[in-house]
């Protein structure tokens, strides 16, 4: 048996292979590893285990360590609010007090900059860069620069 177990989610979810052909799939949980095969399940207390029994091998601490490659991260901001994507055609409404945008020079939708609450029918949630058509439906206080006093006026919302 030639098996390869093919991460699907890290530490948690692998896919096995067996000369390129699945034939079933491991999974962790808190009382173990199943390993699922033709539609029968095979419990393990530990991948030792799951190794002298079935002959697949899943190296855990490799598991831990994989991460997905980093991303550069870019944090765009308009008039010191910030945008969740570059900003095309930036403005500031001064009439509604909103830092608008454009996520692409061809779009006709704007977004609001800044975080947000916003009141719907279930009550006030909180919001990053919403619609600008969403907060001329809805009540709203905004924008915020932080997150943290978003967080503040929602908290103080849900209360009254």
């Amino acid at each position: 048996m030639n098996s390869t177990a093919k991460i699907l989610v890290p530490n948690k979810e692998w896919l096995v292979k067996d000369n390129g052909h699945k034939i079933g799939s491991i999974s962790k949980s808190k009382k173990g590893y199943s390993f699922l095969k033709s539609g029968k399940q095979i419990n393990f207390k530990n991948l030792a285990e799951l190794k002298s029994q079935v002959g697949i091998v899943v190296f855990e601490e490799n598991i831990k360590n994989i991460r997905p490659e980093k991303t550069e991260i870019k944090n765009y901001a308009i008039y010191d609010f910030p945008c969740s994507s570059k900003p095309y055609d930036p403005v500031y409404n001064v009439k509604k007090k909103l830092p608008l945008f454009a996520k692409s020079d061809k779009s006709k939708s704007q977004y609001c900059a800044g975080y947000y609450i916003i009141q719907f029918k279930k009550g006030w949630v909180k919001s990053f860069c919403p619609k600008l058509i969403t907060l001329e439906r809805y009540p709203f206080h905004g924008p915020f620069k932080k997150e943290s006093e978003m967080k503040t006026m929602l908290n103080a919302a849900n209360k009254s």
